[in-house]
């Protein structure tokens, strides 16, 4: 599934993932019992409606709205349908229907009948999320008119005639009901589900999207017939079509799609429901197994739409930022708490802005309570200054600017601001959050942050309520009329990632410092850039013991320098309008920049000082290993880390404690991180880091002689003291192994299996393994084990295969993995075990080879359409010796392989009988579920 993208940096419950109500799945396929169609009609014009910086509307006369943003420095093209339908639509017993159906719109059509083999032979990127307020459907497919005209066809056949079969909702059920167990597994967001539900009496905002159980077990298969009829229509829909294409063409293939569907006669139900004023604070408690203590509160805000929310959108920064955030220093930095966040929901109806705070177990909870209760409802009564709201809102600027010069990342978020009221919200939400002052920020604190509308605590008698009223409804159609926005930004080129294209045009040489780089410059929108300088240093004898330090010091490294605070530099990049990542570890570092070509050579020159000179703040350094130790104590009573840890130890075993291969366990980890001081991070850094060896990538908008120029001077005369050896990885036969990890009071289990490998990547097998693989548990959602665990047999949410081989050793390791209820573990192995024995023994098909080749190579090759991406594949090659030649001659041979060549390298390297086997979960739990109840003997006569 995509993770749905939030209108005001939602850092959700400690700056962790949103709920797992919040995100739904991507759906799976499988055909079905047909449902009526609706007839078409003929084609219908298109008319122009509004241009706001790129992207023009149109309408039909059906009411479907149409979107076209071009972009041609893409080499995709991305369909995004969005419904203004989502679990604030659904009826008493029918929460989780929205979701639910929308794992059932990927079950086909009349006239695609398999929805994932379909999306897979094309080699899309396709995905389905439901919210609150919309459900939307994208897929991301390499740019040609076919795929386009395939892409609307599709969504156009599908918006009216999709099976919404019995048999299908059967199965689903029980994936879907997968899916809700799996989130029982994480406290934060059953907390947050708990939260909701008390915080909203009466408005569905306040029921989680994944739905109630009953209701996801029983719903009839009528009703989600009759709710799909209500809601998917033209009129209620919005079209965005995003990348490389033709707009006149575009234009004419929706016309000859959509716009033959009939606009319903009914109109589009509309919902009226409305939450009342709350009238004092509310409290939740929630007692299960977990590791860390946690608090979450949330205050009733206006609707997105409201000209509020860009002083909420900033409040909600301002105070939940890290390191500058109020919450950050008022209870991290005091060591009273080990992370705190802020977040809101910015929905069509009235919603929430929010707060979070998560301690160890060692740490009392009232004073984290009491802080974070204080910090909030009383930020109003110490004025924002100039300097937090204009940081918040350099920081906003930049994620709307990031957003925008990514089509494809822009043309999903879309769906947010046409649920929230209109899409041309973006760009006016935009335009208010550079026009908030500090006063703003105060005033709405003051309105909003009230003990009255508060969810948290336990119900106060209050003899005089205080309470936030909200404002009336806005006009959104009367505060978008004639808006314009700014101006364009700069177009790209049309770039083919082809390996023969890409190789014409990069210029390989060497810096004096004697880090080998690659260029690749091209025209791209917003001329950005995208960076990536990886260096290397030790042996494997001079760092083995030294792992600990050598991580802390990494993640020193952008915690503050000797010229610049932690503060000073996160705002510099803000500024500079630049994602940058830097990170070290033992035996080498990492750099990722992406940034417009303007901001390049500063930003250079701050990720110099980050490497070269970090501060090693005692401070920082005792905030860092507070949350690690938090992040690691986490992980106690999770099957998925517990299982991992223990699936790579047993894998890993013949590498000695402190080998940089070494496998620790979590204990060992916790001791390491509590043992590792200052100092240590400290002499690591000046034993080992320097610039003697490395690989610098650059791809995008730059100049090439300036940028060689300047990484040159900044990195000359930077010698790491210390020789460097690679690390070599070795093969070792590992016997069969069976692991059972108990994990009590957790609804969902963690399956892996699989067995290191004799391989290396240019082994003559390996086009074949790769091609395997990809069939049996890779593309979407149509692989042999997605198919028969998750579609047919209904096990698991999420299963699949991977499998890795290393360039310069031979040795690479396959792997399966599943999520499932406990209960099941039985029959998931069995699966499991089923279908890689008979895809080893029998192999595939040829017509299966043929789709799933032609969904592999278009995977790569959209890969390598990604400036980040590419970076990082040129850097790597500079490290193998590798040019793009040998990813040539891998898809070369991809061509050649036939079904039995597949069958043949699966056969020589796989062996589910030799497979390592870890599962982690509550089955003691499950199996007390499933227990027979006794039933007394009768008595019997003496004799």
């Amino acid at each position: 599934m995509t993770r749905r993208t939030p209108l005001a940096l939602l850092a959700v419950l400690l700056v962790a993932a949103p709920p797992v109500w919040a995100l739904p799945p991507a759906p799976l396929p499988k055909p079905a019992a047909s449902s009526a169609a609706r007839a078409p009609s003929k084609p219908a014009s298109l008319t122009p409606v509004a241009s706001v910086e790129g992207i023009t509307e149109y309408r039909l006369p059906n009411g479907l709205r149409v979107l076209l943003f071009p972009d041609p420095t893409k080499a995709t093209v991305t369909v995004n349908v969005t419904y203004l339908v989502g679990s604030k639509h659904e009826g008493y017993g029918e929460t989780g229907m929205a979701h639910l159906l929308e794992h059932l719109m990927f079950k086909g059509t009349p006239t695609t009948p398999n929805v994932p083999q379909a999306l897979t032979e094309r080699g899309a990127r396709p995905n389905g999320t439901t919210w609150l307020d919309r459900t939307n459907y994208y897929e991301t497919l390499p740019a040609s008119d076919d795929n386009l005209s395939w892409a609307l066809g599709f969504e156009s056949d599908r918006m009216v005639n999709s099976f919404i079969a019995r048999k299908d909702l059967d199965s689903e059920m029980t994936v879907v009901r997968n899916e809700f167990e799996s989130g029982e597994n994480d406290p934060r967001g059953i907390l947050f589900k708990r939260t909701m539900s008390a915080a909203y009496l009466w408005h569905n905002y306040g029921k989680a999207t994944i739905g109630a159980k009953a209701d996801l077990e029983h719903v009839p298969i009528d009703r989600l017939q009759a709710f799909y009829r209500r809601y998917y229509r033209p009129d209620n829909a919005t079209l965005v079509i995003a990348g490389r294409f033709q707009p006149e063409k575009a234009l004419s293939l929706v016309q000859s799609t959509f716009g033959k569907l009939q606009k319903p006669s009914e109109p589009v139900p509309v919902t009226y429901t409305q939450e009342p004023t709350q009238d004092g604070e509310r409290e939740v408690t929630l007692r299960r197994v977990g590791d860390n203590q946690l608090l979450s509160s949330v205050y009733h805000v206006p609707e997105g739409a409201h000209p509020d929310f860009a002083a909420i959108d900033v409040l909600t920064q301002v105070l939940g930022d890290v390191p500058s955030g109020r919450l950050y220093k008022a209870l991290v930095e005091t060591k009273k708490a080990s992370r705190a966040g802020a977040f809101n929901f910015q929905l069509r109806d009235p919603g929430v802005i929010g707060f979070s705070a998560e301690a160890r177990q060692d740490q009392p909870l009232g004073p984290v309570r009491e802080g974070l209760i204080k910090t909030v409802e009383e930020s109003s009564r110490t004025p924002f200054t100039d300097e937090e709201v204009n940081r918040a809102k350099t920081n906003l600027a930049k994620q709307t600017e990031l957003l925008l010069n990514n089509s494809e990342r822009a043309a999903i978020l879309l769906s947010e601001w046409a649920a929230v009221g209109d899409w041309r919200l973006l760009f006016l939400h935009r335009d208010r959050i550079e026009a908030v002052t500090p006063a703003d920020v105060t005033r709405v604190a003051a309105t909003y942050l009230k003990a009255s509308n508060r969810t948290l605590g336990s119900f106060l008698p209050t003899p005089k309520p205080d309470r936030s009223e909200l404002p009336p409804p806005v006009d959104v159609a009367k505060m978008v009329d004639g808006y314009q926005g700014k101006a364009l930004v700069a177009q790209g080129e049309a770039f083919d990632p082809s390996p023969a294209n890409i190789e014409s045009r990069v210029q390989r040489g060497e810096l004096p410092s004697g880090v080998k780089y690659a260029l690749l410059p091209k025209k791209t929108r917003g001329e950005m850039v995208n960076l990536t300088l990886d260096l290397h240093w030790g042996t494997p004898e001079a760092v083995t013991g030294k792992l600990p330090a050598a991580s802390y010091a990494g993640s020193m490294l952008m915690r503050g320098t000797t010229k610049h605070t932690r503060q000073q530099l996160e705002d510099a990049f803000d500024k500079l309008k630049a994602r940058v990542g830097v990170d070290g570890g033992a035996t080498g570092a990492s750099v990722g920049i992406e940034c417009p070509r303007s901001s390049l050579p500063e930003v250079l020159k701050l990720v110099a000082e980050v490497l070269r000179e970090p501060a090693f703040d005692a401070k920082e350094f005792a905030l860092l290993k507070q949350e690690r130790l938090a992040s690691l104590e986490s992980q106690r009573s999770e099957p998925q880390p517990q299982a991992s840890i223990a699936f790579w130890r047993v894998l890993s075993a013949h590498y000695p404690k402190g080998h940089p291969l070494y496998v620790p366990t979590l204990d060992e980890r916790l001791a390491d991180a509590k043992a590792v001081t200052l100092e240590q991070a400290r002499d690591f850094h000046r034993q080992f880091y320097g610039a003697s060896r490395g690989e610098l990538a650059v791809v995008g908008d730059f100049d090439a002689k300036e940028i060689t120029s300047l990484t040159g001077t900044l990195l000359d005369g930077w010698k790491s003291p210390a020789p460097y050896a690679r690390v070599a990885r070795t093969y070792q036969s590992v016997a069969p192994k069976s692991v059972v990890l108990e994990t009590p009071d957790k609804a969902n289990a963690y399956f892996l299996a699989g067995q290191l490998l004799q391989i290396r990547d240019d082994d003559a097998d390996w086009p074949g393994m790769m091609m395997g693989n990809f069939l049996l548990g890779g593309g979407f959602l149509n692989s042999r084990l997605a198919t028969r665990v998750r579609q047919q047999d209904g096990l698991s949410y999420g299963v699949g295969s991977s499998l890795s081989a290393e360039e310069l050793d031979t040795v690479g390791w396959f792997v399966t993995y599943a999520i499932y209820a406990p209960q099941n573990a039985q029959k998931l192995e069995a699966a499991m075990r089923e279908e890689i024995t008979r895809a080893v023994q029998k192999g595939f098909t040829p017509q299966e080879l043929d789709k799933a080749r032609a969904g592999l190579l278009e995977y790569r090759q959209s890969a390598r359409a990604q400036d980040g991406n590419l970076a990082q594949q040129l850097s790597n090659g500079l490290y193998f010796g590798r040019t793009l030649a040998f990813d040539a001659a891998v898809e070369a041979k991809l061509q050649k392989l036939t079904a039995e060549d597949v069958r043949k390298a699966l056969a020589r390297h796989l062996d589910f009988s030799k497979a390592t086997l870890v599962r982690a979960g509550d089955f003691a739990g499950a199996s007390k579920q499933q227990a027979p109840v006794p039933v007394p003997a009768k008595a019997s006569a003496a004799p």
